[in-house]
């Protein structure tokens, strides 16, 4: 754990584990308590969550500066977590101090924690809402105040789908995020699969089961490819994370268990 405690919410108990900052420990951040890094190392014993983890900020650390390159300035982030550790806002400032962020997390911890690391941050916020319910989302505060509409944005789904089930209508709640977007505006989504490794994913479901926590749901990539609706793909189209757009020899051909992918709206 951080050795400063300056980012720590008020009424927030730290025997209770978070995801955020369970995601916070696999990145290798500071933001964590020794509830979260239990249950960290307990997902860690089904499912090489270090690894993918690793993989999707790597894509965000890709996408956004490719988004930024087509003229996206604002940034709607779904599920985001902590905004730490090279999170959309610093990464779409270093590109474009203007670029404007909204972050959405359900879970109270991330929130609090959130709200004190972006106290002084221009141009960015956190809002606690339930993704599943898109007005609660599209008709915040903040988002209105930071988010046009009318100009085209970045919405981002990364890391996020696996929480939604099929019950919850994610098909039809995605939709109802992408019928707020102006035209020119982009769909960038990161979502966990089973078509490289099912029995890896059948693991981590039943370990969440076993556990009393929601469990995942890994999709087909023809899943995934339903949360783009009519939006058209960029190059290369939906892949392996390592795969979209790789800046290194070391990534590419290796598979992982997070398909990703970005179009664009029409």
């Amino acid at each position: 754990m951080t050795t400063t405690t300056q980012w720590m919410a008020q009424d927030i108990d730290p025997n209770e584990p978070s995801a955020a900052r369970a995601y916070d420990y696999l990145l290798g951040g500071q933001h964590h308590f020794e509830a979260d890094r239990r249950l960290a190392e307990q997902v860690l014993t089904v499912l090489p969550a270090r690894t993918m983890s690793r993989q999707n900020r790597d894509y965000l650390h890709r996408v956004v500066p490719f988004l930024i390159g087509e003229g996206i300035t604002q940034f709607l982030d779904l599920g985001s977590g902590l905004p730490t550790l090279g999170n959309v806002h610093e990464v779409a400032h270093r590109a474009d101090p203007t670029s404007r962020i909204v972050y959405v997390d359900i879970e109270p911890a991330a929130v609090a924690h959130g709200r004190r690391l972006l106290a002084d941050t221009a141009n960015a916020a956190i809002i606690q809402a339930d993704i599943r319910r898109p007005e609660t989302v599209l008709d915040a505060a903040e988002t209105r105040e930071l988010i046009d509409f009318s100009r085209p944005v970045a919405l981002l789904m990364l890391g996020v789908t696996q929480f939604l089930h099929d019950e919850d209508q994610p098909w039809e709640v995605t939709a109802r995020y992408r019928e707020a977007l102006a035209s020119g505006s982009y769909l960038a989504l990161a979502s966990f699969t089973w078509d490289n490794d099912p029995e890896t994913m059948r693991k981590t479901i039943a370990m969440f089961k076993d556990s009393g926590r929601s469990p995942i749901v890994p999709r087909t990539r023809e899943e995934v490819l339903r949360f783009l609706g009519d939006f058209e793909l960029v190059e290369p189209g939906l892949v392996y994370a390592p795969q979209w757009r790789p800046q290194t020899p070391s990534d590419g051909p290796a598979p992982s268990n997070l398909y990703v992918g970005v179009a664009r709206k029409p």
